[in-house]
């Protein structure tokens, strides 16, 4: 299975690591690059798959009504609500819930075929929310990780 990368476009790249990003530098999320045609500077884009792994991450990272000024007053997650909580099942389960809303509500992706929020190891305030997702119009799944750090101490 294979993946249109056209069918996705072209955006800002505003995120440093679209595999593992935590959190969102406010104030210094643009990415600059050096064109190798002109040795200019020129602000970073992300294509194809990249920029709907961008957009779901940034959905995460935005809590709701973050973006109500800008006209989308829905846009974001209310993952930023379980920050300071334990990282307890009840929570997770929560974690887990908001995760699936803000996955559902990017129109491009067309089903959320399994999500799981699980405990690091090495980490126990961290948790990486593992979702599988079938995407408009492709046959392929597109695997996605974020790593959410609950920061409230043991159950």
């Amino acid at each position: 299975m294979t993946i249109n990368p056209a069918r996705f476009g072209i955006d800002i790249r505003l995120l440093r690591n679209l595999e593992n990003q935590e959190q969102r530098g406010r104030g210094a999320d643009l990415r600059t690059i050096i064109r190798p045609e002109s040795s200019k500077v020129d602000l970073e884009a992300v294509a194809g798959i990249g920029n709907l792994q961008q957009a779901l991450l940034l959905r995460f990272l935005t809590p709701t009504g973050e973006m109500e000024v800008l006209g989308h007053p829905e846009y974001g997650s209310r993952l930023h609500e379980l920050i300071g909580e334990p990282n307890t099942q009840t929570n997770r389960d929560r974690a887990k819930l908001l995760a699936l809303q803000a996955l559902l509500a990017e129109p491009r992706v067309k089903e959320v075929r399994s999500l799981t929020v699980t405990t690091r190891r090495d980490r126990p305030n961290h948790v990486d929310i593992e979702a599988a997702l079938a995407i408009l119009e492709e046959d392929a799944v597109l695997n996605l990780v974020f790593p959410f750090e609950f920061n409230g101490g043991g159950p």
